[in-house]
C-alpha cells in the first residue's frame, strides 16, 4: 500500500480522466458529485443502454462503480484521499435501463488508517426503492488526513 500511497500524492488531484466522474473521459460516465451533509456525497444518474449487461439491465460492475466513487467523493469532501480496501455489495433488485437513480455515500468511523462507510443506489423520485448497497473499508492514503469527532466520524475539514 505505501507504493500506492506515494503514487496517488505524486499524481495530485486531477481526476478528469476518472472512468466515472472525469468530465475528459470521452468514455466515461462522467457524473458529478455534490457534497451530501457533513460526511457524504451524492450524485444523480440515469442507467443508459450502453451500460447495460443483460438486455434492458444496468451492469452490475457501473452499479458497483457508482457506489465505490460515492465514497470516494465522501472521503474528498471530508479533505481525505483513500481508496477502497474491502466492499461488500448486496444487489437487491435490477436495474432496468432507462431508470433515474440517485447514488449516496458516506462515511462512518475511523480507526487510524480505515474508515468503515457505507454507500447506497435507490430509484430517484420518493427515493424509497433501495436497489443496491456497499458496506466498505477505505484505507487512508494521506498522512495529514483529519482527526473523528469524539462521536467516530470524520471531522469536516472544509
Amino acid at each position: 500500500m505505501n507504493d500506492l500511497k506515494q503514487l496517488v500524492v505524486k499524481l495530485g488531484d486531477n481526476t478528469s480522466n476518472c472512468y466515472v466522474c472525469g468530465q475528459a473521459n470521452a468514455q466515461g460516465l462522467r457524473i458529478p458529485f455534490v457534497r451530501d451533509g457533513e460526511h457524504g456525497s451524492s450524485a444523480s444518474y440515469e442507467a443508459r443502454a450502453e451500460h447495460e449487461g443483460w438486455p434492458g439491465v444496468l451492469h452490475g460492475g457501473i452499479t458497483f462503480s457508482l457506489m465505490d466513487e460515492s465514497l470516494a467523493w465522501a472521503l474528498y469532501f471530508q479533505g481525505i484521499r483513500g481508496v477502497t480496501a474491502r466492499a461488500q455489495t448486496q444487489f437487491k433488485k435490477p436495474i432496468r435501463t432507462g431508470t433515474l437513480l440517485v447514488i449516496r455515500g458516506w462515511t462512518l468511523e475511523r480507526r487510524r488508517q480505515l474508515i468503515t462507510a457505507r454507500a447506497e443506489v435507490r430509484i430517484a423520485g420518493a427515493e424509497v426503492e433501495l436497489m443496491a448497497e456497499l458496506d466498505a473499508t477505505m484505507f487512508l492514503l494521506a498522512d495529514h488526513a483529519p482527526k473523528m469527532e469524539a462521536d467516530g466520524v470524520c471531522a469536516s475539514t472544509s
